[in-house]
């Protein structure tokens, strides 16, 4: 039972980590890219929907986005989810088609960078702190219902914290390397 519950901890730590790794690759540094806002999700008519399931994204240059909107009403909506994603993109619309100009990487566009890597990095940190929580109080839970001896909730709770620690050095770790990247001219 102790475990199942550990491993269950450890596996959802670890596809937290992994997301944030693939948040990382979307932050591209030097040429547009697709995958740079195909994961931006848009208001469509009520729902959340994917950037890349309203519209076709395209890079018809090295530093250059187009985002053709199939449906003519949803360019607003589209134009202000793009401005709302913190990526610093000013969309240019003309009809359907919204141009993304992708800035020079200047210092203070770096900086720009760094700072949104480093909030995806703090909400990752808080994902992983609450599976910690929801697997300690599953654990307190074990031990009013004298399923485990005090000595294992202890032991698992250890053990919980050495997998906390772990995932979250994985996460400054990732966060360092493309804090490097960014910075480097």
């Amino acid at each position: 039972m102790l475990d199942e519950l550990k491993k269950d901890a450890a596996l959802r730590m670890a596809k937290c980590v992994s997301t944030f790794r693939d948040q990382l690759k979307k932050l591209r540094t030097g040429r547009a890219h697709t995958s740079l806002i195909e994961h931006i999700k848009v208001d469509y008519y009520g729902s959340e929907m994917p950037l890349n399931q309203v519209a076709t994204v395209s890079v018809p240059e090295p530093r250059l986005i187009s985002v053709q909107v199939w449906d003519k009403s949803m360019v607003h909506a589209v134009e202000k989810a793009i401005a709302a994603s913190n990526l610093g993109l000013a969309p240019s619309t003309e009809g359907q088609v919204l141009r993304l100009r992708i800035p020079e990487l200047n210092e203070e566009r770096r900086k720009e960078l760094v700072k949104v890597v480093h909030k995806e990095a703090e909400a990752t940190r808080v994902a992983v702190r609450n599976i910690r929580r929801d697997a300690i109080t599953h654990l307190k839970d074990l031990l009013k219902a004298k399923s485990v001896s005090e000595d294992d909730e202890r032991r698992a709770q250890d053990d919980i914290q050495k997998l906390t620690d772990r995932y979250i050095g994985e996460v400054d770790k990732a966060l360092h390397a493309k804090e490097a990247d960014l910075m480097a001219v």
